[in-house]
């Protein structure tokens, strides 16, 4: 009976592409040990992003076709998930017990920036990875009502410094929301309001986060850039509608991420069609594919396209968003896949810098 070679085993697994890295495991440098024992194959693979739910079927995949190899009597595939960190400004100092921070924006308000957020970091968190989110709205602050977190909870102080932040649904939860009246409206000027959020982010004592989803208030102005200047950033995920002008708006908040370089990770497109509950007709009432092309002119990724949903927005209002009201619906398995998507581009952020030309200068 012929051996099998690892080279066989490679020129497999090469054959199979992750669909969140487009990249066989083998290029995408998920590879870490191949163990041949006669007829026995052992193969383990370290994927750079939250997959808890997607690894078993993907290592039952690679299993399978392993076993289809001559000479293979039987082969086992672990897949392991090792999360680290990454920041796009070098100069940035990194963030305490935060491996990587994703910001949600949008260039303007009312597209569903917030319950993107909440459903993203809910998202990873059912993955496997250990989630934050702050509300960094402080105009418009929604993630304590997304999270069912009950009106005048307050964080707790550690060493008359540090806010120890809420935890909800998995995720820990910190907003400025948590510090002031719900009805009291917050009326600061910019220079403080930026001052403000930094203060939150830096002086909230995050429990070893591989994910802090930034929710972002809505514009391109003094509040964004100073946020994209002074907090290490991982990328950029933008929300819009179908819609020109939230489509105009969106393509100044892409810009303004690329001035600072952070990467945009991807768009997520809100609001693409409407389905009547009553006879199923399909409407785009915002316009069709402005999503799609919003990410083909800048040569990012078209992370999700999701419907105007009366159940998304009952869901965020009463607490519990579709991530976790409804896990197997067909919604939240679009949140899902975009959560592994946006973690997947953050990971493959190392082979760009990898692939980055050194030029040496000699006297020669």
């Amino acid at each position: 009976m012929s051996t099998v070679s690892r080279a066989q085993v490679e020129a497999t697994l090469r054959q199979f592409t992750d669909p969140h890295l487009d990249q066989d495991p083998v290029s995408a440098g998920c590879l870490r040990e191949v163990d041949i024992q006669g007829g026995k194959v052992r193969v383990r693979l370290e994927l750079g992003y939250a997959a808890g739910l997607f690894k078993a079927g993907w290592a039952q995949m690679l299993k399978m076709a392993l076993e289809n190899l001559d000479g293979v009597d039987s082969a086992e595939v672990q897949v392991d998930c090792v999360i680290e960190a990454h920041k796009a400004q070098e100069q940035v100092p990194a963030l305490t017990n935060v491996k990587n921070i994703i910001a949600v924006a949008s260039g303007k308000g009312g597209v569903g920036k917030s319950t993107t957020a909440a459903n993203l970091a809910l998202a990873l968190a059912r993955e496997g990875a250990r989630v934050g989110i702050l509300d960094a709205d402080i105009y418009g602050p929604s993630q304590g009502i997304m999270f069912g977190i009950p009106e005048g909870t307050r964080p707790k102080v550690r060493d008359q410094k540090f806010f120890i932040p809420l935890e909800a649904h998995g995720v820990q939860v910190m907003s400025m929301a948590f510090l002031t009246d719900d009805n009291t409206p917050v009326v600061w000027r910019g220079p403080m309001v930026s001052g403000a959020l930094i203060q939150l982010i830096t002086q909230t004592a995050w429990d070893d986060l591989d994910y802090l989803v930034v929710d972002m208030p809505p514009g391109t102005g003094d509040i964004q850039l100073t946020l994209a200047q002074k907090v290490p950033v991982a990328g950029a995920v933008i929300v819009t509608t179908p819609q020109d002008l939230a489509l105009l708006d969106a393509k100044k908040g892409v810009e303004m991420f690329r001035k600072v370089n952070i990467p945009v990770l991807g768009v997520v497109e809100n609001m693409a069609v409407h389905i009547c509950s009553n006879c199923g007709h399909a409407e785009h009432l915002f316009g069709e594919g402005g999503g799609e092309k919003l990410a083909a002119q800048y040569g990012v990724e078209l992370l999700a396209s999701l419907p105007l949903s009366m159940a998304i927005r009952m869901q965020s209002d009463g607490g519990k968003p579709t991530t976790i009201a409804d896990p197997e619906s067909q919604i939240a398995m679009i949140y899902q896949q975009a959560a592994r998507c946006v973690g997947a581009r953050i990971a493959l952020s190392d082979q760009a810098a990898t692939a980055m030309p050194n030029i040496t200068i000699s006297d020669d």
